[in-house]
């Protein structure tokens, strides 16, 4: 299985806004590790961008993983929207979930979301601030 952890954050909100994707084999070798400015943002974008950067990585490397994909994030709203127990309300959002869905749809593999406590999302919540604190 391929594990992905996302995190997304902003320090205002709208302000300055980071993206982390932390991606792992079955193993626990490291894939991925990225984290992204995203310039002005909120925090619910945020947490979409970074799913959107992890679906694009896998979408990149579709043919290489042949896996189920566990995507663990701390943001129950975005897991709740994208596994369509919450409604999105705004067309931007509305936006960013289209994008979420034409990426599944490339990737063609099963895709399961989950939400996680925060200090359980930690590496992903690293690369955020990294990125922020313009370490990255």
């Amino acid at each position: 299985m391929i594990t992905i952890f996302t995190d997304g954050g902003s320090r205002g909100n709208p302000g300055p806004a980071a993206t982390g994707a932390y991606v792992t084999d079955e193993k626990g070798n490291i894939l991925y590790a990225e984290g992204k400015r995203i310039g002005i943002a909120t925090n619910n974008v945020a947490e979409y961008m970074a799913v959107i950067d992890a679906l694009s990585w896998l979408s990149e490397h579709k043919n290489e993983i042949v896996m189920p994909i566990m995507f663990f994030m701390d943001s129950l709203l975005v897991v709740s929207q994208i596994q369509g127990v919450y409604r999105v309300r705004t067309q931007h959002i509305g936006d960013l979930l289209a994008i979420v869905r034409k990426l599944e749809k490339e990737i063609s593999l099963h895709i399961i979301y989950r939400h996680v406590r925060r200090e359980k999302n930690k590496q992903a919540d690293r690369l955020v601030n990294m990125a922020l604190d313009n370490i990255t």
